[in-house]
């Protein structure tokens, strides 16, 4: 036997004998599924814990009343009428604030004149507290849910434009070039070559604008409506009913989480022809 074949068959040895050791980011979903059930017993039970221990019930209330109080609104159905006009006002601005901003971002990615001559404005308006403007919406569309509906799409609005204009920005000048060799018109290069390559900066955008709707909408409810999430926890502290805010609040991180999986589900079907290297 050769030197050469004798340090294979030792390297060989070596990599059976060594067991490969299990990397962090190798554990399956259910084994995650289980830490983060873990984690979130884990915190329940510290905060019925320190509830009227370390800190007054009357301050953070307690798991248990939470659950009772939700449980009642089940039980009765007020909690689904509120949810239903949250999610209706949410949905509606994410939509028209998506689409206005996706149009937008486009336009003035593929338009370098009009970028910069709109360029002061978009980052004026982009830098008002747009909760400001949610008292002047409520002079100019009512009472009704279309104040809410502006409200979370002027908050959807600037974050998918931001996002949808740095990506087109962003595209690869090879690509659009070889679409122009090929006599690919200015509406082929922009919906062949340039919306594809940003759709993952579109989305982006889309996964950090859910949560901004859902706050726009709850926040135009705190302010001037009579049903709705951000109603609930008006009247709810004004109650000084802890259990119930926390309830509230309960119910609105559940809406962010399911909205944000719904998106993400919408990204990873249109974005199949994608090979992501992980």
């Amino acid at each position: 036997m050769t030197a050469p074949e004798t340090n294979l068959d030792t390297r060989a040895a070596l990599e059976v004998e060594t067991p490969r050791r299990a990397q962090p980011q190798e554990m399956g979903g259910v084994g995650m599924l289980l830490c983060q059930t873990a984690l979130g017993i884990a915190v329940l039970l510290m905060w019925q814990g320190a509830s009227g221990r370390l800190v007054d019930n009357f301050f953070i209330s307690n798991p248990i009343d939470v659950a009772y109080r939700l449980a009642g609104w089940t039980m009765d159905g007020s909690i689904f009428r509120h949810i239903g006009a949250t999610v209706h006002a949410t949905m509606m601005g994410f939509a028209i604030g998506s689409v206005g901003g996706a149009i937008l971002g486009v336009w003035l990615g593929v338009s370098p004149l009009a970028s910069r001559l709109l360029n002061p404005y978009l980052n004026a308006l982009n830098a008002l507290p747009k909760v400001a403007l949610a008292p002047l919406f409520v002079l100019w569309f009512g009472l009704g849910i279309e104040s809410k509906i502006a409200l979370a799409a002027v908050l959807v609005l600037f974050l998918v434009f931001l996002n949808t204009f740095a990506g087109v920005r962003e595209v690869d000048q090879d690509l659009i070039d070889g679409a122009r060799l090929m006599r690919a018109t200015r509406a082929q290069v922009i919906t062949k070559v340039i919306i594809p390559s940003a759709m993952s900066w579109v989305f982006a955008g889309l996964k950090i604008s859910v949560p901004y709707a859902l706050i726009g909408a709850v926040l135009g409810e705190m302010i001037a409506s009579n049903r709705g999430l951000g109603y609930l926890v008006q009247f709810s502290g004004s109650q000084f009913d802890t259990a119930g805010v926390f309830a509230v609040l309960f119910v609105i991180a559940l809406l962010a989480v399911g909205l944000n999986y719904l998106v993400e589900m919408v990204q990873n079907r249109m974005e199949r022809w994608r090979i992501v290297s992980r």
